[in-house]
């Protein structure tokens, strides 16, 4: 048997380099989606001494408490504002356990937004959108806030979208988006499956790689797709918008004790966070700076002191009582 023939023959080169291929593509995109090591889950309550008394238990699909408590239902006081977090993927509701608790702490309602990150980003978006529908309809404050963070920032951008929901202006309800770190001109590194005439010359491996990895939004999140292309007007009743891009340049998640980076907390470009369409909106309030991409919503050793600054000098986060500074460093180091 001719040994050179068989590794050099056209079958079994197209083999090797659909391998190529494959391993080459599931390690970028997998780069490509940020997350921490996955934390023990802790169920216990929020403490809730900051907040002001509930008048409204209430149990909606995908929103509940920032825990993973299998408990879902959650209270709150009907005659103020709420804040809905958005997690990227990877997240589950415990992700934003202490970012909630940094609202309470400034007399602050917040419950978390959860979703399956495989699922397609149209339909994550809807159901968001649906969320925050039924919810102003619990409420007698229709002030809210959704944050959503990476990829729950193109979910919850794309949730604010669209003239279909009258509804809310005729109920009063008002938004105010906030967007951070999010990939709003899609993820680069996983543009190679918005190649089509890749998908054929790789036999369908592409999409099929594609697909294993991210699951249904595999094409929604390259730059050649609708859904980052082609974003529609934000819905009347998002009085405005704060975008949080950031410069993730040499940031780094976890060092060596010589210094040396082991693991980096650079993600997403500046390019990959800008989109043209979405940056001239008139009421965007478009904000750059120097942090990770998970360090900017803080993590165990990192507070996110930064997004806290930028969500006071927002008016989405009320600012620290005088004479608590202290005490919210003391309660940052607990959580952080």
């Amino acid at each position: 048997m001719n040994t050179y023939f068989e590794l050099h023959s056209p079958q079994v080169r197209a083999i090797y380099a659909r391998g190529i291929i494959f391993g080459a593509l599931l390690a970028s995109l997998l780069s490509g989606c940020a997350s921490l090591r996955p934390p023990d889950l802790d169920p216990t309550p929020l403490e809730a001494s900051g907040l002001p008394a509930p008048d409204i238990t209430v149990q909606l699909p995908q929103l509940g408490p920032c825990t993973d408590a299998s408990d879902r239902a959650f209270s709150l006081d009907s005659s103020k504002p709420v804040t809905v977090l958005v997690h990227g993927c990877n997240g589950s509701t415990g992700r934003f356990r202490s970012l909630a608790q940094l609202y309470a702490f400034h007399g602050q309602q917040a419950i978390c937004f959860n979703y399956d990150d495989r699922a397609s980003l149209l339909q994550i978006s809807e159901q968001l959108a649906t969320a925050v529908g039924a919810l102003a309809g619990r409420m007698r404050n229709r002030d809210i806030t959704v944050i959503g963070h990476s990829m729950g920032g193109l979910v919850a951008r794309k949730a604010m979208e669209g003239e279909r929901r009258t509804d809310w202006e005729r109920d009063g309800v008002n938004v105010n988006l906030v967007t951070v770190s999010a990939p709003l001109s899609g993820i680069a590194v996983a543009n190679t499956c918005g190649y089509r005439s890749l998908h054929w010359a790789s036999l369908g491996t592409v999409p099929l790689i594609c697909w294993a990895v991210t699951g249904n939004n595999w094409y929604e999140i390259t730059a050649s797709s609708d859904f980052i292309r082609r974003p529609g007007p934000l819905v009347a009743s998002v009085r405005r918008y704060v975008k949080v891009v950031t410069d993730e340049r040499d940031a780094c998640r976890r060092r060596d004790p010589a210094g040396t980076c082991l693991e980096s907390d650079h993600i997403f470009s500046l390019a990959e966070q800008c989109q043209p369409i979405i940056d001239g909106y008139p009421r965007l309030a478009n904000i750059q700076v120097a942090a990770g991409h998970v360090a900017i919503v803080g993590y165990k050793g990192v507070a996110p002191r930064q997004l806290v600054s930028i969500l006071q000098q927002q008016g989405v986060l009320a600012a620290t009582a005088a004479g608590r500074e202290g005490a919210l460093e003391r309660l940052m180091a607990v959580l952080y």
